[in-house]
């Protein structure tokens, strides 16, 4: 079930704008709502999912989204993600997603991660 979580966030640092798209189209579902407290207001179209993440690499060139843990509960999933610049982390984010066959329908993020020590 993570996996596709992981793939969501190896896009955020992936510069070829086309394989960007290709790797949120292949994790998200057709119907999806994305929110973290940067968006402003829920994400539901993949043009607007691919503008955002597209931002984020823009903004911090060379820098990386890596999953370092993940838990989950039924078509639940707690996944802490490290923000990485050349390996280090420099911040973490808190996300939540709802699962359906694979994909995400939901996933919503929160700024840090309590306990976190890597």
């Amino acid at each position: 079930m993570t996996d596709m979580i992981q793939t969501f966030f190896d896009a955020w640092g992936t510069a070829d704008a086309a394989q960007r798209r290709d790797l949120i189209a292949a994790a998200m579902a057709d119907q999806f709502v994305y929110a973290d407290p940067r968006t402003g207001a829920d994400i539901t179209t993949l043009d607007g999912l691919d503008s955002y993440v597209g931002q984020f690499t823009a903004n911090a060139p060379g820098w990386t989204a890596k999953v370092v843990q993940s838990d989950g509960h039924g078509d639940h999933q707690r996944t802490i993600v490290a923000f990485c610049e050349n390996g280090a982390a420099r911040q973490h984010g808190t996300y939540v997603a709802g699962l359906q066959d694979g994909k995400i329908t939901r996933l919503v993020g929160f700024v840090g991660a309590e306990g976190i020590t890597a």
